[in-house]
Formats: C-alpha cells, sequence, structure tokens
C-alpha cells in the first residue's frame, strides 16, 4: 500500500470521478484507474463500484476509505512536524485578528514571543468579519483569531481562546425610549443602524443582527463605529470590553431589541493543517491563550 495510492483514493471521493481525481493530482485518467486497480488487487477488496456513471464507494470501500483519511491527516501532520523541525526562525509572522477580541488577551503571548524571537518581524492584522480566516485561507496570515463561522475544519486546526460578548448599544442622545421593555423593529426603524464593513470580501459581509427595513449606516472598524454611536448618530452592537467604561458612567446605554440578541461568540486560534508550522508560529500558537506566561 503506497502513500499515492491513498492520495488517489480520497481524491476520487472528493471530486466525484476519476477524471476530476486526475485533474486534482495533475495525472492521467488512466493513471488513476490504473492506481486505484493496484490498490484494490492488493487488498483483495473491490473499493468502488462501477456500474453507475460516478463511482460510487461499495460498503467495504467505506470503510477502508475512513481510515484511509485518518492515515492521510495523521501523514499530514508528519510531514509538518518534519518541516518545523527542519525550520529555522522565520523572517515575518503575520497574525490576523478579529476586530471583536480584546488584544489584551494577546498582548501577552505576542510580548513573551517577541523577547524571545526579536529577529522575526511580527504583524498584526486586525480584520473584520470574515477578513480572519479570508487571510488565513490565501496564505497571508500564519495563525488567525476569529470565530468558526465558515472555517472547513477539515483543512484548519481550530482551539478555543475567549469569549467575546456583542451587545446593542445607544447613547442617552440618541432619545430611544426609556425603560426595560423590548424595542420592537417598528420602533427603532427611524433610527441609524451602525456597521461595520468586513474585511474577507462580500461573502463574509454582516447579515445577521440586521434590522429589516431599518437606516443603516456603514463604518470602517469598531473604533470608527463606536465614535458615530457616542455621538448621537446611530445605534449597534459593539464587544462589552470596548464600551465598558461608557455602560458604567452612563454615556453608552446598553438595548433591548427584539431581534437583535445579546450574542456570545467563542473566538479560536487557527491554522491551516497543510501548511508546515515555522519555529517561531509553533511557539506563538502555544502561548495564545495560556494564563501564566513566563
Amino acid at each position: 500500500m503506497k502513500h499515492d495510492q491513498l492520495l488517489a483514493l480520497e481524491a476520487i471521493v472528493s471530486t466525484g470521478t476519476f477524471r476530476g481525481a486526475a485533474e486534482r493530482l495533475n495525472k492521467s485518467q488512466s493513471a488513476i484507474s490504473h492506481t486505484i486497480r493496484q490498490l484494490e488487487e492488493e487488498l483483495e477488496l473491490e473499493l468502488f463500484s462501477r456500474e453507475a456513471y460516478r463511482p460510487a464507494l461499495t460498503p467495504a470501500g467505506e470503510i477502508f476509505y475512513r481510515e484511509a483519511s485518518r492515515v492521510l491527516r495523521q501523514m499530514q501532520g508528519l510531514r509538518s512536524t518534519a518541516a518545523r523541525l527542519r525550520a529555522r526562525e522565520e523572517p515575518e509572522l503575520t497574525v490576523a485578528v478579529s476586530a471583536t477580541m480584546d488584544l489584551d488577551l494577546l498582548l501577552p503571548a505576542l510580548a513573551y514571543t517577541g523577547r524571545r524571537h526579536p529577529a522575526t518581524h511580527l504583524r498584526l492584522r486586525m480584520e473584520m468579519m470574515g477578513g480572519p480566516l479570508a487571510r488565513l485561507m490565501e496564505g497571508k496570515a500564519d495563525i488567525a483569531l476569529a470565530s468558526l463561522d465558515g472555517v472547513p475544519l477539515d483543512d484548519v486546526e481550530a482551539e478555543p481562546v475567549a469569549e467575546v460578548t456583542i451587545r446593542p448599544v445607544a447613547s442617552p442622545g440618541l432619545g430611544l425610549p426609556a425603560g426595560s421593555r423590548a424595542l420592537s423593529a417598528s420602533e427603532m426603524q427611524s433610527h441609524v443602524q451602525v456597521v461595520a464593513a468586513g474585511t474577507g470580501g462580500a461573502a463574509h459581509e454582516q447579515s445577521r443582527d440586521l434590522l429589516p427595513g431599518g437606516l443603516k449606516w456603514t463604518v470602517s472598524d469598531f473604533a470608527a463605529k463606536k465614535k458615530v454611536i457616542l455621538a448621537g448618530l446611530g445605534w449597534g452592537g459593539l464587544p462589552d470590553h470596548m464600551t465598558e467604561q461608557e455602560r458604567r458612567s452612563g454615556a453608552l446605554l446598553p438595548l433591548n431589541l427584539e431581534g437583535f440578541p445579546l450574542r456570545r461568540t467563542m473566538i479560536f486560534k487557527m491554522r491551516r493543517r497543510d501548511q508546515p508550522v515555522g519555529v517561531v508560529a509553533d511557539e506563538l500558537w502555544s502561548k495564545i491563550g495560556t494564563a501564566e506566561l513566563a
């Protein structure tokens, strides 16, 4: 049994055809067919039923494929480990962070890594919406910190780091009705909802917690969003850590809105499974979310 045979098996199942597998692996279709036939002869099993137009796994093939997928992931991990052992310190390391995350939770890990590896240039990218994931999958970030929305978990390793609470707030100057009752969508439609633009492309723009039929302004980031809301020009959701002082002083009021619940989101540290991990990136990864740093 050879590695290229398992890769061919995985490619056929993923693409649905021998032709698709050949295109993915840059081989001829006949070579893929020959590789699978050799594997079946060696195993003395029929892995695919070829009666239909598209190849389908046999019951034995289903079981074998599950185990083969596990072996391929282990081999991928071994390759990453070998690359890490060969590697020297990276000249540059990029971390893409969701703007909803409290940076105070990340700074100790960055400080530790900076002291240990002063020659490595650390780049910190604050991103909106799906921006961190987009940068990671584009190869423009080594580590991303964001929610798991839209994350392809087969391709990305992820571990929880922190929880963020997004709460709708407004300035008293906006003149919203006082009291603890939930404000309806119709009551809010004459007030501007302030939203922040995403940095991950059109597929990652804000789609939930938008007031239907209401007025909307879009700003570039949370700092601008907070200023607009503080000025009494609109309302919107902001992370609790950004509004703690203002809510305590009364400069911002938490809102009870129908259709805009208090939202708690878990932030995960993420890295791609198919990319070798450098020495500095691996050390920073291990420190992110660690309570005690030496």
